[in-house]
């Protein structure tokens, strides 16, 4: 009787807890890939630029 109810209960707040951590890993990569982005831009402008000789 006890275990039904728990159950029903865990596997809901699961479900819940596991829709949280999705987007929460998809704004952390969303936020990991920008940051990478703005990176490599930083470091293309302190490399010496070519010249057209």
């Amino acid at each position: 009787m006890y275990g039904v109810i728990g159950g029903g209960t865990i596997s809901g707040a699961g479900a819940a807890g596991a829709l949280a951590s999705t987007g929460f890993s998809t704004l952390a990569a969303v936020v990991a890939a920008t940051t990478l982005v703005a990176a490599g831009l930083a470091l293309a402008k302190l490399a010496p630029r070519r010249r057209g000789n």
